[in-house]
């Protein structure tokens, strides 16, 4: 009897093993936590599609540029093509792998139009370097955010992480670069400003406790003060999201007409520039060497274009 009953304990005991094994190898269900929904390393990420009834917004990585993030928004007639931000960045990885803070299993057609996953419009697909991954979103109308996901390779629900959508759905708002050089303030000694046929070439000299001064280089031993103050606001230039076009768009009207450019360099090496120009409507618009297309400055800007050609000419 001793025999059997050692036996009979062991068996039970190799079953118990046994199926918690299998639980441990199931995506919980309905228990708080998180829950692996795409399992994929991040160097496999290539895009991340969010669409709904307005639109689509694509974050996706430029192979021609060192990988860079690019945002793509609009509609499939006019698609607009920008630099996306550190934020963007950040959200991009969190897609792979892509986790939920919880696991609903395979809900029936009752509880899915419950949690606005029946005949949803929005969209969220996943492209990785082996292939695509497609998801249904719940509807907006159930809530702000609604992170409510079904995988649609074998129907699970899944709850997400109410900061990873926001983004996306307000992408032209949170999600573009607005910065305009890919260099800092520190980083030039020379410029060069370049306005109403005139050229003028000033070299930057650090002083400790003040801003730095803007020496012509054809007069080195006298700062130009009003040349300083001048670039101190063109460097502080900030045109809002919305003012951004994208890659390969013009402002309305064409091409717009230069009306003065900063080059900056570092020693013989070049940095970047600057280009405002003013459009057919009368508006000014900037563009960098790291801008993807031109961006429109507020109508304050009109005195920086005045002054432009007083500080190339140097009166």
């Amino acid at each position: 009897m001793r025999a059997r009953g050692v036996v009979l304990q062991g068996a039970l005991a190799a079953a118990g093993l046994i199926a918690a094994f299998f639980v441990w190898q199931r995506e919980p269900a309905g228990v708080p936590g998180e829950v692996v929904v795409l399992d994929a390393p991040k160097q496999t990420l290539d895009r991340v599609r969010y669409e709904d009834a307005s639109g689509w917004v694509e974050l996706f990585r430029e192979a021609s540029e060192d990988g860079a993030l690019w945002l793509r928004l609009g509609t499939k007639a006019l698609p607009r093509e920008l630099r996306a931000n550190e934020t963007a960045e950040k959200l991009f990885i969190r897609f792979a792998p892509l986790k939920a803070t919880r696991s609903l299993g395979v809900l029936d057609a009752e509880t899915l139009a419950e949690v606005g996953l029946k005949d949803s419009p929005r969209r969220l697909a996943v492209k990785l370097t082996s292939g695509e991954h497609v998801f249904t979103l719940a509807s907006s109308s159930i809530g702000w955010g609604s992170p409510y996901l079904r995988r649609e390779t074998d129907g699970r629900v899944f709850l997400l992480p109410p900061s990873l959508l926001p983004d996306l759905e307000n992408a032209a708002n949170r999600l573009v670069d607005r910065t305009l050089h890919a260099f800092g303030a520190g980083e030039y000694d020379v410029l060069t400003v370049t306005s109403g046929g005139s050229s003028r070439t000033f070299l930057v000299r650090a002083r400790a406790q003040r801003p730095a001064e803007l020496v012509p280089r054809d007069a080195p031993d006298s700062a130009d003060e009003m040349a300083r103050k001048w670039h101190e606001r063109v460097w502080l230039l900030a045109p809002a999201q919305a003012d951004f076009l994208g890659r390969g768009e013009a402002p309305p009207g064409g091409e717009p007409h230069e009306v003065f450019r900063v080059e900056y360099r570092h020693g013989d090496a070049r940095l970047g520039w600057l280009s405002v120009a003013r459009g057919a409507g009368g508006e000014l618009h900037a563009r960098t060497e790291h801008t993807a297309g031109w961006a429109k400055l507020p109508p304050w800007a009109d005195s920086l274009v005045q002054d432009a050609e007083k500080v190339a000419a140097g009166r």
